[in-house]
């Protein structure tokens, strides 16, 4: 089923009508850091009474799936690690199948170290070993990491880039935030002449790809919701997918107007529950 939207209005105005499949961002979607926004757990549950399918993608991969899906049901959502998608996931699932014996110098924090263990992926911090340098959001970045990736690099000639999400940095609550991933990749990109390669993380195609497969529906049927241009919305435009902007998170009216066309949303809301047509709910 799709929607009736014909471009983004006024905030609040939603989709006409409902779709098969829904895939949600999280922080600064369906929660800010650790408060439930207003309407979520609402348009959650009635989307599992209409039976349905959601998914939850998130671009941090500071976590792994089963700890958004406690963080979820914590804060009185239904959700299993199987319906969430983050770069843990994405770039685990890509080494898999692109690169199976390549052996990997993650500059990660635990989750993905685990992940990429669990998934018999050989990891080495030997810069004459290393096939492949993945730079993540990495709280404990230092100089030697960077020099392992340098030598791997641009040294031995051997090694290439990667990223599991692309963000420069990483909202927190009270309006801060902290570097992400794409500094990481900044650094290393300034050292080595090197080009990053592949993003496992939104809005590249690999977290999209992943989603449907999970759904089992195709992108035109489905809408995507998030509170980031960049990357959310961007994301679903590339894919050719209906997309809703909820102004709960990092999306402004002002950035909202000055949006270039591969950014811009179907529908605007002001808060995620408009996200349903009124005939969506009962009464």
């Amino acid at each position: 089923m799709t929607a009736d939207g014909d471009g983004a209005g006024a905030a609040g105005a939603g989709p006409g009508s409902l779709f098969a499949g829904y895939v949600f961002d999280l922080d600064g979607t369906i929660y800010l850091g650790d408060e439930l926004l207003p309407g979520a757990a609402r348009v959650l549950a009635r989307l599992r009474e209409l039976g349905r399918r959601v998914v939850f993608v998130s671009n941090n991969p500071t976590r792994d799936p089963e700890m958004y899906a406690a963080k979820l049901r914590a804060l009185g959502i239904e959700a299993s690690a199987a319906e969430v998608l983050n770069p843990v996931v994405t770039m685990t699932r890509w080494l898999r199948r692109e690169h199976p014996g390549a052996t990997v110098f993650p500059i990660a924090e635990e989750p993905l170290w685990r992940a990429l263990a669990e998934a018999g992926i050989r990891t080495s911090d030997r810069a004459e070993e290393i096939d492949l340098v993945v730079a993540s959001y990495d709280r404990g970045f230092d100089y030697r990491k960077l020099q392992t990736a340098f030598d791997a690099i641009w040294f031995h000639r051997r090694a290439r880039l990667v990223t599991t999400n692309p963000d420069r940095w990483c909202p927190l609550p009270g309006g801060r935030g902290e570097p992400d991933a794409g500094v990481i990749v900044a650094a290393i990109e300034a050292c080595t002449g090197a080009t990053c390669e592949v993003n496992a993380g939104k809005p590249g195609p690999l977290m999209l790809e992943a989603a449907m497969e999970l759904l089992g529906l195709e992108a035109g049927g489905c809408v995507l919701v998030g509170d980031r241009l960049a990357t959310d919305i961007a994301m679903a435009v590339a894919a050719g997918m209906p997309s809703a902007v909820v102004l709960t998170g990092d999306t402004t009216p002002e950035l909202l107007a000055a949006a270039p066309p591969g950014q811009r949303p179907d529908w605007v809301l002001d808060r995620i529950d408009r996200l349903l047509p009124p005939s969506a709910w009962p009464g």
